[in-house]
């Protein structure tokens, strides 16, 4: 039944019911004698209806099933009957609701609805953020009968069987649009790979372009992952890198990067290479950090956790100045937008 669907609905609207009528008397008789072969309980019932009564029941049930409405009274031949079906969109709809977690459902239900959508449920997804809602219908079929939905106004697309979808092919097909790809997870997860997807969206730069990128979640795994709570991360930071508030500004600055890079790079001739800096400077500021922080920097789970508090900080600053300059171009924008009144009042004194 899903095939005949499916059949209809990628025809134009105004064929589906000449689709219809031309199929459903072809696949309700070859129900009717699959039910007469298969269940004897079934055959001696549709024996005592007759051929052509079973045949108009099997088809009256189909419409039913399918989610066909009848328009007017019910009469006795089924191609006189005036059809308006349901569209596939929103059982599209339903498949990405139940699958983003924005609706439960079962898993029987979820392989008919994904049956009717004509979208097999694959093994694993991977969920795409779009900043312009516009681009989504064209880059779902650019991708394979991508999936579209929204979640809280983003919208989204979930591209099945990511597996055979390349790093490549996806760069190739967001190339110059804002787009923030999420990794690939089970069927039953699809709603992480959407929450990192559009976090990472969040935190991407809404520029577009020919130059534009896709941002891939699995490239800023760790970064994610420290700013998923600000507040702790605040707290962490406080706690950790406390012995530099009594410190200037620049020179906070200048310690917290040295101290980056050694933790990074595990010695002072690597960190001199990052910091494009001699290395007696880079040992140079490694003893004031050791007089600030003491022994603590022997300690392994000391320096990792210091690592993170760097981290965290250096990203909600990344994350201030991105929020900063997004403020800034749409107040901008907003500044050159003038009432109708005014510029009215504009034309008339000729300014």
């Amino acid at each position: 039944m899903c095939d005949l669907l499916n059949r209809i609905w990628s025809r134009p609207r105004g064929e589906w019911t000449r689709v219809l009528r031309k199929e459903l008397p072809a696949l309700a008789e070859k129900v009717t004698e699959e039910l007469r072969s298969e269940s004897p309980a079934l055959s001696a019932l549709l024996a005592d209806l007759g051929a052509e009564e079973s045949r108009r029941a099997v088809e009256q049930a189909m419409l039913v099933a399918l989610g066909y409405q009848e328009s007017a009274e019910r009469v006795r031949r089924p191609r006189d009957l005036v059809v308006t079906p349901l569209p596939v969109a929103p059982a599209r709809r339903e498949l990405f609701a139940a699958l983003s977690g924005a609706k439960g459902v079962s898993d029987v239900a979820l392989a008919e609805v994904a049956r009717c959508a004509g979208w097999p449920v694959p093994a694993r997804v991977q969920a795409i953020a779009l900043a312009s809602p516009a681009e989504a219908p064209q880059l779902a079929a650019a991708l394979g009968d991508a999936l579209i939905g929204t979640v809280d106004g983003d919208t989204c697309l979930l591209v099945p069987d990511p597996g055979t979808q390349t790093r490549a092919r996806l760069e190739a097909a967001l190339k110059g649009r804002v787009a923030a790809v999420g990794h690939a997870v089970p069927a039953g997860d699809t709603a992480s790979s959407l929450r990192w997807a559009r976090a990472l969206l969040a935190l991407s730069p809404g520029r577009g372009g020919p130059d534009a990128r896709p941002a891939f979640v699995d490239d800023h795994l760790s970064a994610l992952l420290l700013l998923q709570d600000e507040s702790l991360a605040r707290a962490l930071s406080s706690r950790w890198l406390s012995p530099l508030d009594d410190l200037t500004p620049r020179q906070s600055e200048r310690l917290e990067v040295t101290l980056l890079a050694w933790l990074e790079g595990g010695g002072a001739p690597e960190a001199a290479k990052v910091l494009q800096v001699h290395p007696q400077t880079v040992r140079y500021r490694l003893r004031q950090i050791e007089k600030l922080f003491g022994p603590a920097l022997r300690d392994p789970r000391t320096r990792f956790e210091l690592e993170m508090a760097l981290r965290s900080r250096r990203l909600m600053a990344h994350v201030r100045r991105y929020r900063s300059r997004a403020g800034r171009r749409a107040r901008a924008v907003a500044s050159t937008i003038r009432p109708l009144g005014m510029a009215r009042e504009a034309r008339v004194n000729g300014l």
